[in-house]
């Protein structure tokens, strides 16, 4: 390579490391000393290259601590009109539970008996999510509970993406106050709403994912189980992944 040629890359890697700079990439050095004339080719080393992407990559999220309250958060929601979901739902179900959790379950929305009863998994599907809780040997109340949306959409179907989007913000709020150290989402719509995936439920369950530091569990929804009790196996699977987890790591106390 011709000597102009180098300084041109050269001058050309400067422009684009000082764009990363403007972006907020740290930790990128740059040498200035002249390459000398008389060098030859194979004088020109390649590892530094490889170095230098190597330092390029994105250090891992890790979720901001928010002081907000579960109240505050409730509140702004208020008697919510954002989406059609308002126009026949009987009650605006929240989150409940413990707000000290190491585990937090997410579905994807309220069914009939939680509209009712202005509570998240009370039904079926609910009271057997509560022996599945047990069985990993734990307490309903130690733990919480809630769905992406919070509103029943008709017939029990699968919240649209823009209905999801409506509700989703305060989920993510109340998990920055919570800041379990495991979510188990139940069922595809969950997963995919909190973990920003196409990946189907079948394909992740039983492999933890992350959400900003947070472990995450995919697992199939208690409805489903209903509709399917072969799939129960598989799930007590991922829920003995999340026992010894959790049995293996304690939260530190600040």
């Amino acid at each position: 390579m011709a000597q102009k040629e180098v300084r041109d890359l050269i001058t050309d890697t400067k422009k684009q490391l000082e764009h990363l700079r403007v972006l907020g990439v740290e930790g990128i050095q740059v040498s200035t000393t002249p390459v000398p004339a008389a060098a030859p080719p194979a004088a020109m080393p390649s590892k530094p290259m490889t170095s230098l992407f190597g330092e390029l990559t994105p250090a891992p999220v890790k979720l901001t601590k928010s002081f907000e309250t579960f109240e505050q958060i409730h509140a702004e929601i208020g008697d919510c009109t954002r989406c059609p979901l308002h126009q026949q739902r009987t009650h605006v179900v929240h989150t409940e539970g413990n707000r000290k959790a190491r585990l937090m379950f997410v579905g994807e929305a309220p069914g009939a008996d939680e509209d009712s009863q202005s509570r998240p998994f009370v039904g079926r599907a609910g009271q057997l999510l509560t022996k599945i809780i047990e069985a990993i040997g734990m307490k309903r109340e130690e733990v919480l509970i809630g769905n992406v949306n919070r509103c029943r959409p008709p017939g029990n179907r699968a919240p649209t993406t823009e209905e999801a989007s409506m509700c989703k913000p305060y989920l993510l709020r109340e998990i920055a106050v919570v800041q379990p150290e495991v979510i188990v989402v139940l069922g595809n719509t969950a997963m995919k709403n909190l973990l920003d995936t196409r990946e189907g439920i079948t394909r992740l369950r039983g492999q933890f994912q992350d959400y900003q530091g947070i472990k995450v569990m995919p697992t199939f929804h208690p409805a489903y189980l209903l509709r399917d009790p072969s799939k129960k196996r598989e799930t007590w699977e991922d829920l003995k992944k999340v026992r010894d987890y959790l049995d293996r790591h304690r939260r530190s106390e600040p």
